[in-house]
């Protein structure tokens, strides 16, 4: 693709020489002189002028670059819209694989890519242009929107319901059974029935092997332009809001509901029973054991503000010295306290 190509594609302002064909995409150590490369962070600037690409996404021009710059009011925004018009994964061929398991009652819309071993179960809908890569299993009464996508060993359980242009990575499970259980008498564990379902909204993500349980009653529901990493259990009864991303190896009991916008780092604890409002940001490893305000920076376990914890963390490390530093002043009060008993005494006689 010649350059001012992909810069009207792009939106952006071309400046140098569009007549060079730009070939990929690629990081800026790693391009070379047909790959375009992108400038997201000022503070790497210096390397914009070693780089090898052809060709540097920018949000305003930088003088002594050698390479064409693409100004854009969202560098690392068009990176992405870049590499997808350079790269698409492929595609099965539309059809019904002959090793493939298709309840009769099921529907399915057109232009369907269905892999070997896929199944199907009873009175499931699917939308349009859907693909189900081998080993995926959508059990009985599921309900599926158009432009689903979902990589092998993907599970959708039974009467779970998925919106439109949602994509499950390998191994996800939607809608398996909460972790529910009543204590007997006799200290041994009664199952609770999971008779709820999980709902996943429009133009949801969800990264390999995470978990999005059904509810005891009632719904899970994960809120429509969600973003779900990898190894991530979200429990049952709980909201995923609007607009979310959530990292890697998070976990969020029972009942936990979270606002728009709202970002979890990775390895974040949620005790459940609690509400994250909108546009909060918690720091990866922390507890989350109560409510966070709108807007909140949170860290720390248990979480709180991210700047006193910043504080906190730095005073302790300088705990063991401050530690010494208390006992050798304790020493020294207690040695001047006797001081002080001695001259008094003498004093008296």
């Amino acid at each position: 693709m010649k350059l001012f190509d992909l810069a009207a594609a792009l939106g952006c302002e071309l400046r140098g020489d569009g007549g060079q064909e730009i070939t990929g995409v690629a990081g800026m150590d790693q391009a070379s002189s047909s790959e375009l490369t992108f400038l997201a962070n000022p503070k790497y600037a210096h390397k914009v002028k070693n780089t090898r690409a052809g060709a540097v996404l920018v949000s305003e021009v930088i003088d002594g670059v050698a390479a064409a710059q693409l100004v854009s009011a969202n560098p690392y925004l068009d990176f992405a819209r870049a590499l997808a018009l350079f790269y698409q994964p492929p595609r099965p061929m539309p059809g019904v694989h002959p090793l493939a398991s298709i309840s009769k009652s099921a529907r399915i819309g057109g232009n369907a890519s269905i892999g070997p071993f896929a199944v199907v179960g009873e009175n499931v809908t699917i939308g349009a242009n859907a693909v189900l890569h081998p080993h995926v299993v959508v059990y009985e009464g599921a309900q599926i929107g158009d432009h689903f996508y979902a990589h092998s060993h993907a599970v959708v359980r039974e009467y779970c319901r998925i919106g439109h242009r949602v994509t499950l990575q390998n191994g996800v499970v939607i809608g398996g059974d909460g972790f529910g259980f009543a204590k007997r008498a006799d200290g041994t564990h009664c199952k609770i029935v999971q008779s709820g379902v999980t709902v996943i909204e429009d133009d949801v993500e969800i990264q390999t092997l995470t978990s999005v349980d059904r509810a005891t009653v009632g719904e899970t529901r994960v809120r429509r332009g969600a973003k779900i990493d990898s190894l991530v259990q979200v429990g049952h009864a709980s909201v995923v809001g609007e607009d979310n991303i959530i990292c890697a190896q998070t976990g969020l009991a029972g009942s936990s509901v979270l606002g728009k916008s709202v970002l979890l780092a990775g390895q974040v604890g949620v005790s459940g029973h609690l509400t994250i409002h909108d546009n909060a940001v918690v720091y990866a490893q922390s507890g989350i054991g109560g409510d966070v305000e709108a807007g909140a920076v949170v860290s720390g376990s248990p979480a709180f503000a991210a700047r006193e914890w910043l504080r906190a963390i730095t005073a302790f490390q300088k705990l063991p010295e401050l530690v010494k530093t208390m006992r050798q002043l304790e020493k020294r009060l207690a040695q001047l306290e006797g001081a002080g008993h001695r001259r008094a005494n003498k004093s008296h006689e």
